[in-house]
C-alpha cells in the first residue's frame, strides 16, 4: 500500500508544530466560536501552523464544517440541505478554506456518516471530499486525519499525495494506535493526549512512555499528532519528540513550546 505514508512522500511536519484544534480552540474562544471563518482567521495570526476543520456533508452534497452530526437543536446535519446548515451558522467547507492563509497548513477531520455505507458512491462523503484534497494539496500544506478507517483507505487511492492520520478514538491504547497507523499505511498517528498520560497523573501499569512511543512509531515511519494537550503537556510531548499537537489554547501552546 503506497497511500498516505511517510516514506514515500517525505516528512510532513519540522519540529513539532502547532495545530488549532477547530480553528481557536473547540466551544468558543475570545468569543469566537468553533468551526467558524473568524475562528480560523484568529488562529492563523495567533501563529498556529496548521487549522484543523471538521467537514462532514449536508443532504444535498455540499461539504459542511462541524464538529457534531446534529445543531444544537438536535437536527442531523447529514438530513439537511446546506441552505438550512448555512441559516444555523455553519459555513462550508470551501469558505473555511478561504479563511485559512495559504501559508497555514489544513488538518482535515473527516466525519463520516452511517449513510456513506449505502448511499451511492458519488454520494459519500469521501467521494465529495477527494476533490478537493486533490487540489488544495498543490496549493497548501494538507493531511486527512480520521477516526474512519475506510476514510484513510479511501484517500491513499483517490488522492495519493495527501498523507493521512488515523485516530482510533478517545483514550486510544499506544499499541493499536501506532500498529494500527502503521498497518493502514498511514504518515500519521493521532493520540489523544489522555492515552499518553496527563502532566500529574500517576503511571499506568503497562502504558509505554511518551518517549518510547514515539521512538517506536519513528522507526515505523510514522509522524506522532497528540490531539488536546494542555500547554504543560504540549512542551512535555515535544521534548519526547511529538512532532505536532492539536490545541485548544494557540497562543498558550505555542510559548510553552519557545
Amino acid at each position: 500500500m503506497t497511500g498516505g505514508g511517510a516514506a514515500a512522500r517525505g516528512r510532513v511536519f519540522t519540529a513539532t508544530e502547532v495545530i488549532g484544534h477547530r480553528g481557536l480552540g473547540r466551544g468558543t474562544v475570545d468569543g469566537l466560536r468553533e468551526n467558524t471563518a473568524e475562528s480560523f482567521a484568529a488562529a492563523a495570526k495567533a501563529g498556529a501552523d496548521w487549522i484543523e476543520v471538521d467537514v462532514r456533508r449536508a443532504a444535498d452534497d455540499v461539504l459542511v464544517v462541524n464538529h457534531d452530526p446534529a445543531l444544537p437543536d438536535g437536527r442531523v446535519i447529514v438530513d439537511l440541505p446546506s441552505a438550512l446548515c448555512r441559516e444555523a451558522g455553519l459555513i462550508t467547507l470551501e469558505e473555511a478554506l478561504e479563511a485559512v492563509p495559504p501559508e497555514v497548513g489544513v488538518d482535515v477531520d473527516v466525519k463520516s456518516v452511517m449513510e456513506d455505507a449505502v448511499d451511492p458512491g458519488h454520494r459519500r462523503t469521501m467521494a465529495l471530499l477527494a476533490p478537493v484534497l486533490r487540489r488544495e494539496a498543490g496549493r497548501r500544506r494538507l493531511f486527512v486525519c480520521s477516526f474512519d478507517p475506510a476514510a484513510l483507505l479511501y484517500v491513499h487511492e483517490h488522492a495519493p499525495g495527501v498523507p493521512t492520520a488515523w485516530m482510533p478514538f478517545v483514550r486510544n491504547p499506544l499499541d493499536q494506535a501506532v500498529a494500527g497507523a502503521a498497518g493502514l499505511g498511514c504518515a500519521i498517528v493521532a493520540v489523544d493526549a489522555r492515552s499518553f498520560g496527563l502532566a500529574g497523573e500517576e503511571p499506568r501499569p503497562g502504558r509505554r512512555e511518551v518517549g518510547y512511543t514515539v521512538e517506536v512509531a519513528h522507526r515505523a515511519g510514522l509522524e506522532v499528532v497528540s490531539w488536546c494537550p494542555g500547554p504543560v503537556d504540549a512542551a512535555r510531548f515535544a521534548e519526547a519528540g511529538v512532532d505536532a499537537v492539536v490545541v485548544d489554547d494557540v497562543p498558550g501552546a505555542i510559548a510553552a513550546l519557545r
